[in-house]
C-alpha cells in the first residue's frame, strides 16, 4: 500500500481513500466538479507570444536598408532620365540650321500655303485662329489636355482631404480666417466690373476667328474675373456656381466636344468624304466652320483652370 502511494499522485490517493470509506458518493461528486470545470481556451483564444526585442530590432534595420535601396534606386533613375533628356535636347538643337538660312525649313511652302489659302480653306479672317484651329488642331487639343493635366496632378497634390472631424473643423475655421471682410468699395467696384470683364472675355473668345483673341486669351480673362470675385465676395460665394464638381463636368464636356469634333473633320478630309463642315462667309461671327466652337471648348477649359489653380494654391482645395 505504501508503495501504491508513492507511484499515484496525492489527489488521486485521496480520492481512492475517500472512495475505500463512503464508497459511491465521491466517484459522482468528482464527475460533478469534473463537469463544472471550464473548458479550455480554443486554440484560436491563445494570446501570442510577444515577439523578442532582437527579432523587432532586425526587421526595423531590414526595412531601413530596404527604404535607403528605394530612394537610392529612385534617385539614380531620376538622374539618368533628367541626363539623358537634356542629351536629347542639346543634340537636337546644335542639329538646327542657322538663323536666316535660305535653306531653313520654316522658310519652306507650309507658312506661305497658311497665308495664300488660309481664308479660303479655312474662312477665318484671323490666320492665327485658323492655323492653330484648323491645320493644326491636333496640338492645341494636346495643349489642353497639358492644361488640364497639370491641374489634376496641382490636384493630387494639393487638395485636403480630412476625415477628422477635428481637422474639419480646423480646416472650416481657417476658410473663416480667409474670408474678405465686409469692404463695401471693393464689393460694389467688383460688381461694376465683373460683368463687364466677363463679357469682353467671351467677346475676345467668339471673335477670336475674326480678329486677334481667341479660346487662350479669352478664357485668361475670364478666369480673371472668377479669381476677382473670389477676392471681393469669398469662397462660400463663389462655391454656389463654381466648384470642384463644375471643373470637372466643364473640364471633361469641353476636351470631350473638342476631340470627337476634330475627329470627325479628320476622318471625313483624310477619307475625302462629304462633310456638313463648311467655311462659311469671311468675317462673319458665325463662319470658319468649327473654329467658333472649338475656341468656346478651349476657352472653358482655360477659365477654369486658371480659377481652380489659383484656389488650389491658396488653400489647398477648389
Amino acid at each position: 500500500m505504501a508503495k501504491l502511494r508513492e507511484n499515484l499522485p496525492s489527489s488521486r490517493w485521496g480520492r481512492f481513500l475517500r472512495w475505500l470509506r463512503e464508497g459511491d458518493d465521491v466517484l459522482d461528486r468528482s464527475m460533478a466538479e469534473a463537469l463544472e470545470a471550464p473548458a479550455p481556451a480554443p486554440a484560436d483564444a491563445l494570446v501570442p507570444l510577444p515577439i523578442p526585442r532582437r527579432l523587432t530590432r532586425t526587421r526595423q534595420r531590414n526595412l531601413t536598408r530596404m527604404e535607403k535601396r528605394l530612394r537610392a534606386l529612385y534617385v539614380v533613375t531620376a538622374v539618368l532620365i533628367c541626363s539623358g533628356i537634356i542629351a536629347l535636347l542639346l543634340v537636337t538643337t546644335a542639329g538646327l540650321p542657322d538663323f536666316g538660312d535660305p535653306d531653313n525649313p520654316a522658310n519652306n511652302e507650309v507658312p506661305r500655303h497658311y497665308i495664300e489659302k488660309g481664308l479660303e480653306e479655312t474662312g477665318a479672317v484671323n490666320i492665327v485662329a485658323g492655323m492653330i484651329l484648323d491645320y493644326r488642331a491636333f496640338d492645341t487639343l494636346g495643349e489642353s489636355n497639358v492644361l488640364f493635366v497639370a491641374v489634376c496632378a496641382v490636384i493630387i497634390l494639393l487638395r485636403l482631404h480630412s476625415g477628422d472631424p477635428r481637422e474639419r473643423l480646423r480646416d472650416e475655421a481657417d476658410e473663416r480666417s480667409r474670408e474678405p471682410g465686409h469692404d463695401i468699395i471693393l464689393q460694389v467696384v467688383a460688381a461694376l466690373i465683373i460683368p463687364l470683364i466677363l463679357l469682353f472675355g467671351v467677346y475676345v473668345i467668339l471673335n477670336g476667328h475674326l480678329s486677334p483673341g481667341g479660346g487662350f486669351s479669352g478664357g485668361a480673362v475670364m478666369g480673371a474675373a472668377l479669381i476677382l470675385f473670389q477676392l471681393a465676395f469669398g469662397e462660400r460665394h463663389t462655391a454656389r456656381f463654381f466648384t470642384f464638381r463644375t471643373f470637372r463636368i466643364v473640364s471633361v464636356l469641353a476636351l470631350g466636344f473638342y476631340a470627337s469634333a476634330k475627329a470627325y473633320s479628320f476622318f471625313t478630309g483624310a477619307n475625302h468624304l462629304p462633310s456638313f463642315i463648311t467655311p462659311g462667309i469671311p468675317g462673319k461671327i458665325f463662319s470658319a466652320g468649327l473654329i467658333p466652337y472649338l475656341n468656346i471648348a478651349v476657352g472653358m477649359v482655360v477659365c477654369c483652370t486658371m480659377y481652380a489653380l489659383y484656389s488650389l494654391f491658396r488653400k489647398g482645395d477648389v
